[in-house]
């Protein structure tokens, strides 16, 4: 393993690295290697789950299942107000945690962990306001009573872009409606759940409620689970492809299925917007988690009459963005996850240049050691480069131009994605008319963030379905049941 620093080797070394099913913590004999994305090199290892560790971490939720979803919704919620104030106390270790295992610049961890501890708080509030309802039916002589129930165990997969948010808005709604559950975070990013589940257990979760499986297997351990007629629930966020692999698979138990899946989010500037104000919004979208995000602003869609400005100003802010290890002082972008992603983000870059797109600012990789590339700025960017079709995941911002805004925003709709988009204008009818015609499941209106625990994000098209966050985000979670009552 690489040499850490004094700290950074006690915050590693105070992660269980074990399987937690059923409230204990199991060993395995196969192991996998978790890899700093900064300097290649090995900072811990964890678990590798088998078909018979999911099997076992499925039975434990079944059994725990019942006891949960009899405990008291304010007890429910007690748990999950702990576990936020216990991750509010940690908050500088679990992010200097997540970005050794993710690379991420710890001003991005540390917002992580406010964003993500946020959902615990929400849906700790949102525990004692499910409700059903009694009502008179049309005819006089009967009675309905509407209530809402668990959906029961469920089976969540997590990304590995944002380790803790990711898990706190599926595992927050999961405890508050009363399920079970069992969680398989990446494989390149396991010790932030790992200690989230950790965190939980010290919040008061009893023992089955959440159970975590690390896997190299991913296909061997997770379909059989999906398979199975005791699982209830699947969520998953990830890449569309796998979204839509995992699907037809919930189809012959017929799940309740939430997917959060890739984005090609549009960033629309209109001739009237205040410039300043778009740039900045734009280094928010495209730069929150180094690019990384399936929210990050994907094209730059700007009215040729400011374009340049614009461009100018852009590239200008993005050329001097220090690049470097994410747990040092004064960076503001880390490196990437890993060699594929580094390659994409290359390949994307070139295939755009060769196709006569300028470099206005990087356009390379930085360094020899770790997944570092420069933040770029791309202009004239052709309609035929895949960069504009292509989900980068990466610090790279193409820039197009439009004329008109039907023009805009079928530009905008081009695409079978559509979780969000970004728009600029001081037009409140152009913003209200253009928001409505927008294909997206959100909508960043002269703001360049989204993501809000007391919202429902999520997207259409191949974005997926489902809602995470906000009063919808509970629902996820709960089947509804009537009883009609003959007096």
């Amino acid at each position: 393993m690489a040499a850490l620093t004094g700290h950074e080797a006690e915050v590693v070394d105070a992660v269980p690295t074990g399987l937690l099913i059923g409230g204990s913590w199991r060993s395995t004999d196969a192991t996998i290697d978790v890899e700093d994305p900064s300097t290649e090199a090995v900072i811990a290892t964890v678990a590798d789950a088998t078909a018979a560790d999911g099997d076992a971490a499925l039975a434990a939720a079944v059994a725990a299942q019942g006891d949960w979803a009899a405990t008291g919704p304010r007890e429910r919620g007690e748990i999950l107000r702990r576990a936020w104030e216990l991750i509010t106390a940690q908050a500088d270790d679990l992010a200097l945690l997540m970005t050794l295992e993710n690379g991420k610049a710890l001003k991005d961890a540390r917002a992580e962990v406010t964003y993500g501890a946020e959902f615990f708080r929400w849906f700790s509030e949102e525990a004692v306001r499910i409700s059903g309802r009694w009502s008179v039916a049309p005819a006089g002589d009967t009675r309905l009573l509407t209530m809402r129930q668990p959906v029961g165990p469920c089976l969540f997969i997590t990304p590995w872009n944002f380790p803790l948010a990711m898990g706190t808005r599926k595992i927050g709604p999961a405890i508050a409606a009363g399920c079970t559950m069992v969680v398989k975070p990446a494989r390149s990013t396991p010790l932030t759940m790992l200690r989230l589940a950790e965190i939980l257990a010290e919040a008061g979760l009893p023992d089955g409620v959440l159970n975590v499986i690390t896997t190299t297997s991913t296909g061997e351990v997770v379909e059989p689970l999906i398979r199975d007629s005791r699982l209830r629930k699947l969520s998953f966020t990830g890449s569309t492809e796998v979204g839509r692999s995992l699907v037809e698979q919930s189809a012959e138990q017929l799940l309740r299925v939430s997917m959060e899946l890739g984005g090609n989010a549009p960033f629309v500037v209109f001739a009237d917007a205040d410039v300043e104000a778009a740039v900045d919004g734009a280094m928010i979208a495209k730069m929150r988690n180094g690019g990384e995000a399936c929210t990050a602003a994907n094209r730059f869609l700007v009215h040729e009459s400011i374009a340049e400005a614009f461009t100018a100003a852009l590239s200008e802010r993005m050329g001097a963005l220090t690049v470097g290890r994410g747990s040092e002082d004064g960076v503001d972008v880390g490196p990437l996850v890993d060699r594929p992603t580094l390659d994409k983000v290359s390949e994307l870059v070139g295939d755009a240049t060769d196709r006569g797109a300028a470099v206005r600012t990087g356009g390379r990789r930085v360094g020899e050691q770790g997944y570092f590339y420069a933040p770029t700025v791309l202009a004239e960017v052709p309609v035929d480069a895949r960069i504009l079709q292509e989900e980068v995941f990466g610090p790279v911002a193409p820039v197009t131009t439009f004329s008109t805004d039907d023009e805009a925003v079928a530009a905008a709709n081009d695409t079978p994605f559509g979780l969000v988009a970004y728009v600029y204008t001081n037009d409140l009818g152009r913003a209200v008319s253009v928001c409505e015609r927008l294909e997206t499941g959100m909508v960043g209106l002269n703001q360049g963030i989204v993501s809000n625990p007391a919202a429902p994000f999520g997207g259409v098209k191949h974005s997926g379905f489902g809602r995470e966050g906000g009063p919808e985000g509970i629902d996820e979670y709960l089947e509804t049941k009537y009883i009609g009552i003959k007096l």
